[in-house]
């Protein structure tokens, strides 16, 4: 019996150590924490600009503020504009003016002018053919000479030609323009609305507001100061346009494709924030050796990008040191 006591205490000693080791197994596991990758959060700023200088007139807006959709933004100066605007609105009218007048013809007034001329020129048709027939008959019985004969009919003929004249002036006075003349009188005022046209969205740009929702990130320039064209006054940045981009090892990078939901953890952020992976590169982030080893595979790591939905974008800041995990 004493002989099997050291036998038993072993047996004992060895399922105690078992049973430790099981414990210990099981507590490393419950520590394990889940595979996290670093990345950054990346923004897609929008430049809001005007198409043309000027001097900052207003500014609605001020960095780090939200402003919704079609909010104004700023203000140009737009003197020139403007005068460039009423230029081309009253050359439209006066192209619409004349197209009306060549339509209706001459006025009443200027027919009653011509038939005054008219019966005027009938007047002195009529004497100068009763003329006519008087220097005839005085011919016939040798009273007047040829010459002075043929001068009263050059003269009777010159009255009547007056007569069909002024019939015909009025008869024109009374019709509209040429079919030929209309079309080009036509195209002169689609010409004015056009120019009036252009001058209006030149006003228009000289006020620009915002075409998206988000967040007035920077405002370089400041109310009084010159603005070039082309150059941004204020710089958004719309929800949609934060993303984060991180960095996965080459073993990792075959389980993760567009579409999946990834966790976003960063210092600060109350709760994990859902996103959803967009992008991912097909190419390592640094040129490797020629000839692949089992080490340098190791160190391959491919850029991927996800996105948050709009509602959790404004957590992140572009610059600001994330984690990622899968959700």
């Amino acid at each position: 019996m004493p002989s099997r006591l050291p036998q038993c205490l072993l047996q004992c000693l060895l399922r105690c150590l078992l049973l430790l080791a099981a414990c210990a197994a099981l507590a490393a596991c419950s520590n394990d924490k889940p595979v996290t990758w670093q990345g950054y959060v990346e923004g897609e700023f929008v430049a809001v600009a005007s198409p043309f200088a000027g001097r900052l007139e207003k500014l609605t807006v001020d960095r780090g503020q939200q402003v919704a959709d079609g909010a104004p933004l700023f203000v140009l100066e737009s003197d020139d504009e403007r005068a460039a605007r009423q230029q081309a609105a009253e050359q439209v009218r006066v192209a619409e003016a004349q197209l009306a007048d060549i339509q209706i013809g001459k006025r009443p007034v200027e027919v009653a002018v011509n038939q005054a001329q008219l019966a005027q020129a009938r007047a002195q048709a009529t004497r100068s053919a009763a003329q006519r027939k008087r220097d005839e008959a005085q011919f016939e019985i040798g009273g007047i000479s040829r010459a002075q004969l043929d001068e009263t009919r050059a003269t009777a003929d010159a009255d009547a030609a007056r007569v069909r004249e002024l019939q015909r002036d009025i008869d024109v006075a009374r019709l509209p323009g040429r079919k030929d003349q209309l079309t080009a009188q036509q195209a002169q005022v689609e010409a004015a609305r056009a120019a009036l046209a252009q001058a209006e969205w030149k006003l228009s740009r000289k006020s620009v507001n915002a075409t998206a929702a988000g967040l007035v990130y920077d405002v370089p320039y400041r109310p009084g100061e010159w603005v070039p064209a082309g150059s941004p006054v204020v710089r958004m940045l719309p929800p949609a346009n934060v993303k984060v981009r991180f960095y996965v090892p080459e073993a990792a990078v075959g389980a993760l494709k567009n579409g999946q939901s990834v966790q976003i953890r960063c210092d600060g952020c109350a709760a994990p924030v859902a996103a959803r992976i967009t992008y991912v590169s097909n190419e390592a982030e640094f040129t490797p050796p020629v000839i692949y080893s089992n080490e340098t595979r190791r160190k391959l790591v491919f850029l991927i990008e996800a996105r948050p939905t709009p509602e959790d974008a404004p957590k992140l800041r572009p610059g600001q040191p994330v984690e990622v995990a899968q959700s």
